[in-house]
């Protein structure tokens, strides 16, 4: 079993930063990608910020220069850094784990979602 657990978010103006975490745990042998990403209101999900066990990261481009992603792989953590927000970055974020498994095989488990919400 795989527990993803969000922590963070909350309502603030724009203009101003949120930090959001997530952490896995459970048992498997390593973990992949880690990313966050969001949905809004009426909009299908979409990817905000990812990040190789390597640190390689990928960030969509509403997001470019306003949000960083880091990760700890001893801990099994991902954050994500909100700054200069706006309005239309308000959304339920979601943190994302690709999990592998020694005996092979590669899963995705879900946090279970945080609302951020950006007031104008």
């Amino acid at each position: 079993q795989v527990r993803v657990v969000q922590s963070g978010g909350g309502l603030v103006q724009a203009g101003g930063s949120l930090r959001l975490s997530c952490e896995a745990s459970g048992s498997f042998t390593s973990i992949n990608d880690m990313g966050w990403y969001r949905q809004a209101p009426g909009k299908q999900r979409e990817a905000v910020a990812t990040i190789t066990s390597g640190g390689t990261t990928i960030y969509a481009d509403s997001v470019k220069g306003r949000f960083a992603i880091s990760r700890d792989n001893a801990k099994n953590t991902v954050d994500l850094q909100m700054n200069s927000l706006k309005p239309e970055d308000t959304a339920v974020y979601y943190c994302k784990a690709e999990v592998k498994y020694t005996l092979g095989g590669v899963f995705n488990y879900w946090g279970q979602g945080t609302q951020v919400t950006v007031s104008s």
